[in-house]
């Protein structure tokens, strides 16, 4: 521990090192349930790529982990502290460094947080798309480690499609550039994708270049209740299927609805059991929301509500926002599973977790990124019930289960951290695992990067 202090101190300020017990036992997890932390020796945090590149070189000659941290948002817990390791945290590396408008990238550091690159890009007639629900505290690393997603998927993709380069500070401490500025190119291996997702495992990211899109006209909301889940799935795959492309297509369930009507006083319609919102971000999205809730009524919609200007739409918005907040609020603590499903089977899904519910006698409220199948189920539970806590982990468990039964994956945009550890091998596959383990050694021979993850 001394020998570490001394060396890192030699080449950080003062006040990059932190030490205090209390101070770094704050740093120890991010908002994952069932997720076990360990004790940090010292949190680290860095301003500029020497010093990150000082602390890995440390890091390496001493043998101690490295758990790399954004915004500590996540829900696997991937961020979560190992016993005696380094936190480095990158919150104070939140430079935007460019915004080019001819070229469409935007050059940024990890700790920039993903709403203020929106408005930063979006003051030049830019957009950058990705837009995870913590968007307003989440930073562009975490969202690069996770490869996460949000509501505007199903138009415009995730995380991985707008990184279209990297600078990363490998295990050694060594600096990789990977990607490129440019529009296309196809140059070697994709070494950019392979760190996206990658969960800190790889190399700590210090610097990335995104694509944007020009900035498309505001979006007008619709929402569809229907009598069933089935119904609501079958219409979002009637909208898919007619070759629409809706900025957003979203799913609330019964329980859901209820949970957010109790925390906000929204007024949603409680008598539905799926509420589902279509938004279009396109020249005439009155038109494009007419031919979908057409399509709606003929899957069975009960009502059919289309948002007359922005600020309907922008309550639509917020209720869908506020749904996992509210389940939390059920029973003061959730467990938030990210299972991904192809769309045709989205109502086995829903009705599959349902019974889930039931058997274990659970409140389980799902919302869904439905024009994708990215479906959250979320296990509402008293953490300070021992025998509601072992029900809620069997739960969560079975609707993993369920979801690659149904020939999903059990992450869609979450990772899979400490959570999904066992259940990503199940899903790998042997040989897809030792490959895997192959690309770890390459990169991280001593394991010191975010060791206990992923693998």
């Amino acid at each position: 521990m001394d020998d570490l202090l001394v060396m890192l101190r030699a080449g950080l300020p003062a006040e990059a090192v932190l030490t205090d017990p209390d101070v770094t036992a704050s740093y120890a997890n991010d908002m994952a349930s069932f997720c076990d932390a360990g004790t940090p020796a010292v949190v680290v945090l860095p301003r500029d790529v020497e010093q990150v590149r000082h602390v890995m070189r440390t890091a390496s000659a001493l043998g101690v982990p490295v758990v790399p941290q954004g915004a500590r948002t996540g829900l696997s817990g991937a961020a979560n502290a190992s016993d005696g390791c380094i936190v480095l945290s990158l919150i104070r590396m939140d430079r935007i460094l460019e915004v080019n408008a001819a070229d469409r990238i935007a050059v940024v550091e990890p700790g920039v947080v993903n709403a203020d690159l929106s408005r930063a890009v979006g003051e030049r007639g830019l957009y950058y798309p990705p837009d995870p629900s913590s968007w307003e505290t989440c930073t562009i690393g975490g969202n690069i480690g996770t490869a996460s997603g949000g509501l505007c998927c199903v138009k415009y993709g995730v995380t991985a499609e707008y990184v279209l380069g990297l600078d990363v500070v490998l295990a050694d401490g060594r600096l990789l550039s990977t990607g490129r500025r440019t529009a296309k190119g196809v140059a070697g291996y994709d070494l950019t994708r392979l760190f996206v997702g990658s969960e800190g495992s790889l190399g700590i990211v210090v610097k990335a270049v995104l694509g944007l899109r020009p900035k498309p006209p505001r979006q007008l909301v619709l929402a569809a209740e229907f009598d069933s889940v089935a119904a609501a799935c079958d219409a979002v795959v009637r909208i898919m299927e007619g070759g629409h492309t809706p900025s957003m297509l979203e799913l609330m369930d019964r329980t859901t609805v209820h949970a957010v009507n109790a925390m906000a006083n929204m007024g949603l319609p409680e008598t539905t059991e799926a509420l589902l919102l279509c938004a279009f971000d396109t020249p005439d999205p009155a038109s494009d929301l007419a031919a979908v809730g057409a399509l709606c009524e003929q899957a069975g919609a009960t009502t059919v509500v289309p948002a007359d200007d922005e600020s309907e739409s922008e309550l639509l918005l917020q209720a869908r926002r506020l749904s996992l907040p509210a389940l939390e609020a059920v029973r003061g603590v959730t467990m938030i599973d990210d299972v991904c499903v192809p769309r045709t089977r989205l109502a086995e899904m829903l009705n599959g977790t349902a019974a889930i519910a039931d058997k274990y006698d659970l409140t389980i409220g799902v919302v869904a990124h439905a024009g994708d199948g990215n479906t959250h189920p979320t296990v509402c539970f008293d953490a300070n019930d021992p025998d509601e806590s072992r029900r809620a982990r069997e739960s969560f468990d079975e609707i993993m289960a369920l979801g690659l039964d149904l020939g999903g994956t059990i992450t869609g945009e979450h990772g899979v951290g400490v959570l999904k550890k066992d259940w990503l091998a199940r899903e790998l596959g042997p040989v897809a695992l030792e490959l895997h383990r192959g690309i770890k050694q390459t990169f991280d021979p001593q394991g010191i990067l975010n060791p206990g993850k992923l693998f």
